[in-house]
């Protein structure tokens, strides 16, 4: 097998420009959240960075362009590209937005050899103002390294090519899936090349390091890879969408791909796996069928499968000769069992395998189904915190003071609410009366115990109570009075362990709001 891989350099910046018709001026960033994420050539010789904040960098270089990141234009422009190499080899694969793998033995073959083919595929995908390097060798991942030098490895040749790249080239290219606390951890034990990491017999990178160590070890050797866009047989979970309407707009095409990818991945999800490589094929009106093959490094979710469906779709639409699209295939071609979940929260778990642990409940239950707390402020504990769908960007918190607040430290876990029936807690005195907050918001009596379902406690020390008289402007239905109350005490006497808890009093009744 050859491979030949072409990669965009800084695709998120070519995009921007290509969109533009290059007129953007150089130097030029990409930015989100007021720091630099993508830089162009000008821009780094100007000393700007990655990670930089944005006012740094046009301190830097005031004459500085900055463009929002958007994934979207990124895939969109690149899928439009993409489809101008389908004239040279029939085998192309978009394994992200920037980089595209074709068979180069196939279309050398057709071509006229394997040069002229890579020539013929820059020369496909030459644009104004767009870069390009191209690479080739046995395997994909090879191949992929090497076009980011624009070197063509010759055939058999690939072992003695990585053995001469440095550790860090696993991690510079997200296509090849190299795990960077292990590529970190390799360094740390002074392996720096390629063919260092391709020295360690097999078994131990496995026994030590799991499949990311396989892996990354499997890409060094430059062991035998699959082929480019292969049509695997796998099971028959392709869905599609016939339109009453031909779709010519790009608004319909969005609701389109949205839709037959919560199909797919409901099928997926009755079939008990993960897609790692889709096909897209469209119908159009003119009786041509089209279609694209996407891959990615990780099981697709529901989110990413439409936002990849989208942009192929947009590029289609956009391009000028596709014309309306009458009907609309997504056929898995590469299927994978999801990955076994063991001790999330163990130490060599990483803040990526959450995520897409995350990402996976996500798109078999629904966006909604994993929230993250974010602090918002506020004078209770419940209310300082919003839950929020897990990976949407939260719009930022005003930064104020909240006279009355709960001081520090804060409980440590919450309650069930104060609505909830098991936060019901009796306070009594000494005496075995209730004690109550009075319309003074003052305490009835010198709190000693507190019942809490079977649970008894001894108090050992109170502070409060401290009355919240909220919405006073508003109806009484709207209007918020509480008093809250810190207690601590221990179960069933002086010897009992030791529980503090953030009461509240509302509705003539004590409740647990926090636990300490």
């Amino acid at each position: 097998m050859r491979v030949a891989a072409l990669w965009f350099p800084d695709w998120p910046v070519q995009a921007a420009k290509l969109e533009c018709d290059d007129e953007l001026q150089e130097p030029l960033v990409i930015a989100a959240q007021h720091r630099v994420v993508v830089c162009s050539q000008a821009a780094r010789a100007a000393g700007i960075r990655r990670g930089m904040k944005v006012r740094h960098a046009q301190a830097a270089a005031p004459e500085l362009t900055v463009i929002d990141a958007n994934p979207d234009r990124d895939g969109r422009m690149f899928a439009s590209l993409a489809g101008s190499l389908d004239d040279v080899a029939a085998s192309v694969e978009v394994l992200r937005p920037g980089l595209v793998v074709a068979d180069l033995k196939a279309a050398g073959a057709f071509h006229g050899g394997e040069d002229v083919a890579l020539e013929m595929l820059v020369d496909a995908a030459a644009r104004r103002g767009i870069d390009t390097l191209a690479g080739a060798a046995d395997e994909i991942a090879t191949a992929v390294i090497a076009a980011r030098s624009g070197q063509v490895v010759p055939p058999g040749e690939s072992a003695a090519y990585l053995a001469r790249q440095p550790l860090a080239v696993l991690t510079a290219e997200t296509a090849l899936a190299a795990d960077a606390d292990t590529v970190k951890t390799l360094g740390q034990l002074g392996i720096t090349t390629l063919g260092e990491l391709a020295a360690i017999p097999p078994a131990a990178m496995t026994t030590r390091f799991g499949v990311h160590g396989a892996h990354i070890h499997r890409i060094a050797a430059a062991a035998p890879d699959r082929r480019v866009a292969p049509e695997l047989p796998v099971a028959d979970l392709a869905v599609a969408i016939t339109p009453e309407d031909p779709i010519e707009r790009v608004d319909a095409a969005a609701f389109a791909a949205r839709a037959l990818a919560a199909s797919l991945h409901e099928r997926l999800k009755e079939a008990g796996r993960n897609c790692v490589r889709l096909k897209v094929v469209a119908e159009l009106e003119t009786g041509q069928r089209v279609e694209r093959v996407w891959r990615t490094r990780e099981a697709l979710t529901e989110s990413a499968t439409a936002d990849r469906v989208r942009w192929q779709l947009d590029g289609w639409l956009t391009s000028g000769g596709a014309g309306a699209i009458t009907s609309l295939i997504l056929e898995p071609l590469e299927l994978m069992a999801p990955d076994a979940v063991g001790e999330l929260w163990a130490d060599r778990a990483s803040t990526d395998d959450a995520r897409r642990v995350v990402e996976r409940v996500q798109s078999q239950l629904g966006i909604d189904a994993v929230l993250q707390p974010r602090l918002i402020g506020g004078r209770g504990v419940a209310e300082r915190i919003q839950l929020v769908p897990f990976g949407e960007a939260a719009p930022p918190v005003e930064e104020k003071t909240w006279p009355g607040a709960i001081p520090a430290p804060l409980p440590a876990r919450l309650g069930g609410g104060i609505d909830h029936p098991a936060s019901r807690v009796t306070l009594i005195d000494a005496t075995g009366k209730p004690v109550i907050v009075t319309a003074e918001a003052l305490l009835a009596g010198e709190p000693y115990a507190l019942a809490w379902g079977d649970k008894k406690y001894l108090l050992t020390g109170w502070a409060g109570p401290w009355p919240v008289d909220e919405g006073w402007w508003a109806s009484d239905a709207n209007r918020h009075r509480v008093a809250r109350l810190q207690a601590v005490g221990r179960e069933g006497g002086p010897q009992g362990d030791v529980t503090g808890w953030l009461l509240v009093w509302s509705r003539r009744s004590w409740r647990v709001e926090a636990v300490y």
